[in-house]
């Protein structure tokens, strides 16, 4: 089959890979019939995440048809429409029984690999290095599913692909970024980062009653979407000192909750920008944690913050003091995927919200090498990429 397979930094190629085969009784095999570029890729595209090895298959929001099911599954059936969710989990640990899948104890087999660095391990995760399962991901024309008892979500309508294939990962995880940042009635919230993350937590804060959002981001477009497609307010960081100006936009108190939804690669402004990019370039910082800190400087006393955007390993000068004596509440994680499926493909099917306004590009697998590259250096307008095998 074909897939695309990572290399090296910033060299992915579309390259003819062996056709999946059940493993487990509880695995499932699905033909893709579509998937999408994660901001999150570009990670490992970067060459940031460890634990990538040559001809590792990308990928983590993928959605197709079911047409092999292991001996123990239970609640798919050959010809089936699902969605896979990026986090894979076994559904019977302790973290699963509390409905915290994204730390499910069972699904990483290099568990003891990324327990030297965190102390614990998360759980496995489809196409996202060997630290983290070093599972086969979705860009690909054909995929297992382990544990598929345990998240595929079947799509019994026919409502289009485009629509539901981001319950896979962004759509769940701009929620549970609202969800987390504890938006009350009539809450502002600011949010940094209009990559298709922060896009779905805009749509996801009005959602959970704020009465002000604002976005944060550089990229023109970005911010257009987040204007016209989430009624948001925007601040180009390039242009206007973001502190000062919601500063200006909130009476002095700074906002209610803050969404930090850009991670490890936040772009930042004067010496310390470049000192961050320096000093990850050279491996003094796995993290440039800009927006991390703009966002603790800015959020109000007794305020919460959100953290969806994945940071990586160590992040050099996070105000700390500013954090702890304000007061500030902080919530973070990978996204316990399997929690939102129902509600959330709930209110597509409603027609209360329709995911793929984010959607900008849509090829053929063969052009995923020059997607990622045109997603990567934010050229032709590229917001998401949706692939299709």
């Amino acid at each position: 089959m074909n897939a695309l397979v990572w290399h090296d930094e910033k060299d992915v190629r579309l390259e003819e890979v062996p056709k999946p085969e059940l493993a487990n009784p509880t695995d499932a095999i699905i033909e893709v019939t579509a998937t999408a570029i994660c901001g999150s890729d570009l990670h490992l595209y970067n060459g940031y995440m460890p634990g990538m090895r040559e001809g590792d298959v990308l990928g983590h929001e993928p959605m197709g048809e079911v047409i092999e099911v292991g001996s123990e599954v239970e609640t798919l059936e050959v010809g089936d429409r699902v969605v896979v969710p990026f986090t894979i989990s076994c559904g019977s640990c302790w973290f699963c029984g509390r409905e915290l899948y994204s730390l499910c104890d069972n699904t990483n087999p290099n568990a003891e690999l990324i327990s030297e660095t965190m102390g614990h391990s998360p759980a496995g995760l489809l196409g996202y290095s060997h630290l983290l399962g070093g599972y086969a991901g979705g860009q690909a024309e054909y995929l297992r599913v382990p544990y598929a008892d345990v998240g595929p979500i079947t799509v019994d309508s026919d409502v289009p692909d485009e629509e539901v294939l981001f319950l896979s990962d962004i759509f769940p995880t701009g929620y549970m970024a609202a969800e987390n940042a504890d938006i009350e009635d009539g809450d502002t919230v600011a949010i940094w980062g209009c990559g298709p993350v922060g896009q779905f937590a805009i749509q996801s804060a009005w959602l959970f009653g704020a009465n002000q959002v604002i976005a944060i981001d550089r990229v023109p477009e970005r911010l257009e979407m987040a204007s016209d497609h989430g009624d948001a307010e925007t601040i180009n960081f390039e242009h206007e000192d973001v502190y000062d100006r919601l500063m200006a936009m909130t009476g002095g108190r700074g906002p209610d909750g803050c969404i930090d939804a850009v991670g490890t690669e936040a772009h930042g402004m004067g010496v310390a920008g470049v000192a961050d990019q320096v000093k990850q370039e050279i491996g003094l910082e796995d993290d440039r944690p800009h927006a991390l800190r703009q966002a603790i400087k800015c959020c109000r006393k007794g305020g919460t913050l959100s953290v969806p955007g994945v940071y990586i390993g160590e992040s050099d000068n996070v105000p700390f003091g500013p954090l702890m004596n304000k007061a500030i509440t902080v919530k973070t994680g990978q996204t316990h995927v399997q929690r939102y499926l129902d509600p959330l493909m709930g209110m597509i099917e409603d027609g209360e919200i329709d995911p793929s306004f984010v959607i900008t590009h849509q090829v053929g697998l063969e052009e995923g090498p020059e997607m990622y590259e045109t997603f990567n250096n934010k050229e032709d307008g590229c917001i998401k990429a949706v692939l299709t095998p």
